[in-house]
């Protein structure tokens, strides 16, 4: 199988050069917007229970949809991208975190508030988000009082 997926690739160089590039571009990418996205989460993101409500939302509901639409189609190229890097050169789990963090589909809270209730990751969080001078991150055991 390994012998077939190297004959592959020799045989396609143009599109394994454009992927390594690809590759490359998502990985920077991904450190770049990884910090920006922590920092901007609400210091009780994971303990309120109610989501937070978009004041674009509510000022104009034409611009929410649209940077919805946007935001989910990122995020799921970042999560198809990031699949990819993990047998590619990259940061494929780290990548695949941002798509998830960028799109919307059911259980995400649920989802979002069992990962961050992971001491190591809300840890590394919360260490993005000292180096950018923003308060630590509530966790999902703490109350929210």
């Amino acid at each position: 199988m390994f012998a077939a997926f190297l004959t592959w690739v020799e045989s396609h160089p143009a599109l394994t050069i454009g992927l390594a590039v690809l590759s490359v571009i998502t990985f920077i990418g991904s450190l770049l917007a990884l910090p920006l996205l922590v920092s901007r989460l609400p210091v009780d993101y994971f303990t309120d229970p109610r989501r937070h409500r978009s004041l674009l939302r509510q000022r104009s509901p034409l611009a929410y949809v649209a940077l919805r639409v946007v935001k989910n189609l990122l995020g799921w190229m970042l999560i198809l991208f990031g699949i990819l890097m993990l047998v590619l050169p990259g940061q494929g789990l780290l990548t695949i975190v941002i798509g998830l963090i960028l799109s919307d589909f059911p259980g995400k809270f649920v989802l979002e508030r069992r990962i961050a209730g992971n001491p190591r990751i809300l840890g590394a969080f919360n260490w993005l988000r000292r180096r950018g001078g923003h308060p630590p991150l509530l966790s999902p055991a703490e109350p929210s009082g």
